[in-house]
């Protein structure tokens, strides 16, 4: 149970958002129904790798969890609100990323430890399947072919708010000085694979 309230209390941000859109008895009961729903879906989902577990125990069942219940309230709102909270937690992020950036050498140290990074967060042990190209300089070059978000999220029958987690990057990646970052593809937009792209301008 830990494990739930821990995950709970990371989606604070978009509980917020929750009782500004709901009414005060339909948002407590949405949030009581969100965390029954996500006790049972960990529990469903108990024996994932560990490195699995990072984006499904911290990010993607306790989204779902909170969708589908509001989902049962007022399936648009539902949505709405997912997208709002999100992209306002997306954005915060990018804002801080751009600000960190104007010291001298950030943009260059950013971009070279993508590589590192997405090997470890982004590859096989923690779900995904990867396309890694050549390492050239100033520029970060992958392909996502397979991924926990859209594995699960539609295993929990919300495919539909895969494409807010794709937004996430563009909100948090987009707007760095000196640095450009391109995608033209996602799976969660329907597409065969994620091309994600960074490069020094």
């Amino acid at each position: 149970m830990k494990t739930v309230e821990k995950a709970m209390k990371g989606m604070e941000f978009i509980k917020g958002e929750v009782y500004k859109e709901f009414a005060q008895s339909d948002a407590d009961e949405i949030w009581k129904n969100a965390t029954d729903k996500l006790e049972k879906i960990m529990a469903d989902h108990a024996n994932l790798p560990k490195g699995v577990a990072a984006h499904t125990d911290r990010a993607i069942f306790p989204s779902a969890a909170i969708y589908l219940s509001m989902k049962e309230k007022d399936a648009d709102k539902a949505f709405e609100v997912m997208r709002v909270a999100m992209k306002n937690r997306s954005e915060q992020s990018g804002a801080s990323l751009a600000r960190t950036a104007k010291f001298p050498g950030f943009t260059r140290f950013f971009l070279a430890m993508w590589g590192p990074v997405a090997r470890k967060s982004f590859g096989e042990a923690s779900g995904f399947k990867n396309v890694f190209y050549p390492k050239k300089k100033g520029e970060f070059c992958m392909d996502i072919t397979q991924c926990p978000y859209h594995t699960y999220l539609t295993e929990l029958g919300c495919p539909e708010i895969n494409k807010l987690f794709c937004d996430n990057d563009i909100y948090s990646y987009g707007n760095i000085p000196g640095l450009e970052f391109i995608r033209t593809k996602t799976i969660g937009n329907g597409d065969e694979l994620c091309d994600f792209r960074l490069r020094l301008k």
